[in-house]
């Protein structure tokens, strides 16, 4: 059973939707884990002037949801916290196996994918909310007509082979009586939603910063069925900042000065808009440009949205998204918040 959810994780991972000029191709030996440098080198580092190696591996391709990793940078805030920070971009197994593993110190996750592989004995742990706004749901294009749950009744979805799509397409059907097992799930993986919908698939689960902004920018209409419209109850992290266990408790001093970076990265893209799309511009110049500046223009309000700060993740929040997946069958058995995430490495 554990393999299984393994599985899951690295589905949900590949399907959801990037820190510097520096990237590395995933080292495909799983064997080859990072080693969280001692209190010694961290002490040696700060009074040397040397630079201490961290890597974040990321959860999809570079986008906007990852602008405060490479602002941070390419600002140089990795560097005054004495890091030397290298990016890498996902690999099959996923961010959570690959951290948990110690092939790298960070990455990027959600919080149902830490609450699942917590569930399995894989030890990750959230050290912040990238994004404040949960905005993830059901996208189909207008001609479609599909503009509430009812109407996914005799529909075609496009999915990437997760049990998690079919309990959560259950879940809000049942919110309006409608019946979930006249949808065909077809499995897509990653490809294009606009190929798909233009085809035999009627709607697809996506995060409306990206795909839902790519639309804008193609003038593609879209009807959009936010999760968090439908019930309180999915208004969950995602993306989210992950570390490993071994990490936050060998070296903390590390976690927090990563974090206090980010944080700066972060802050700077919600302040200065067109600088950090720049910024991401030039990191991943095969990216539609006109498709990250207008992304990250809808999302700099959402990165740190009501919460005190950016970063910080609400208790109930996790609470409650876990019970409904330890509900659902999506989990066998709870997951303690106060293990699955943490606010204190935020400034």
């Amino acid at each position: 059973m554990k393999h299984f959810w393994v599985m899951v994780i690295v589905a949900i991972t590949l399907s959801l939707v990037g820190c510097g000029t520096e990237q590395e191709e995933v080292d495909e030996n799983p064997s080859s884990e990072i080693e969280p440098p001692s209190s010694e080198e961290e002490e040696t580092a700060t009074n040397d002037d040397e630079l201490l190696e961290a890597t974040i591996v990321l959860d999809w391709v570079p986008n906007t949801n990852h602008t405060g990793i490479y602002v941070a940078q390419a600002n140089g805030y990795f560097a005054e916290e004495g890091l030397d920070v290298t990016i890498i971009e996902p690999a099959l197994e996923g961010a959570e196996q690959m951290v948990a593993s110690g092939q790298a110190h960070f990455g990027i996750s959600s919080q149902d994918n830490v609450t699942v592989a917590r569930s399995t004995d894989i030890p990750v742990i959230s050290l912040a909310a990238i994004i404040q706004e949960h905005t993830s749901g059901f996208a189909s294009p207008v001609e479609k007509d599909i503009t509430s749950p009812s109407d996914f009744e005799g529909k075609t979805y496009g999915g990437w082979g997760s049990p998690m799509e079919d309990v959560m397409i259950a879940e809000v059907m049942k919110t309006e009586g409608a019946n979930a097992s006249t949808v065909e799930n077809v499995t897509v993986g990653t490809s294009d939603f606009f190929v798909n919908t233009s085809r035999e698939i009627d709607f697809q689960w996506i995060f409306y910063g990206w795909t839902g902004v790519e639309a804008e920018v193609r003038g593609v209409d879209i009807n959009m069925i936010y999760l968090r419209d439908i019930d309180p109850v999915f208004t969950y992290y995602s993306p989210v900042i992950i570390s490993s266990d071994g990490v936050v408790e060998e070296s903390p001093e590390l976690v927090e000065k990563f974090m206090h970076a980010i944080s700066r990265g972060y802050e700077f893209a919600i302040e200065h808009v067109d600088e950090a799309a720049d910024i991401l511009i030039e990191a991943t110049p095969e990216t539609d440009e006109d498709l990250i500046r207008a992304s990250q223009e809808w999302l700099s309000s959402r990165y740190k949205g009501d919460a005190e700060a950016w970063g910080h993740q609400q208790i109930d929040i996790w609470d409650t998204y876990t019970g409904w997946m330890l509900e659902n069958e999506l989990i066998e058995e709870d997951v303690p918040t106060e293990e699955a995430m943490t606010n204190q490495f935020l400034p």
